[in-house]
């Protein structure tokens, strides 16, 4: 959070960031992600690299799913989350059949 709020002091119009999931406990997890969606309701654009696809696609306008260095499928969050494919690979959800 501390990295996060740095970064918001310059203004920045693009904020990249990388993992933010990684290391912090679950509940820190929900809060850094409602503090993305803020940051971007504010007008920030915010380039996420997240392999919490489920959190990631959540907060996403637009996503990019890459496999062994490849982008194998892209969309709005909404519809990537929504994929059949995307919910059997990465979101370990059954899907119905």
């Amino acid at each position: 959070m501390l990295a996060i709020g740095r970064a918001l002091l310059a203004r920045p119009k693009l904020l990249m960031m990388s993992e933010p999931s990684l290391g912090p406990a679950l509940i820190i997890v929900q809060d850094i992600f409602n503090i993305i969606k803020e940051v971007h309701r504010q007008g920030v654009t915010i380039l996420l690299v997240e392999q919490n696809a489920n959190l990631a696609l959540k907060v996403a306008d637009y996503g990019y799913v890459m496999e062994t260095g490849k982008m194998i499928i892209e969309g709005s969050g909404k519809d990537l989350i929504n994929n059949e494919d995307i919910k059997k690979a990465y979101l370990g959800e059954a899907v119905q059949k």
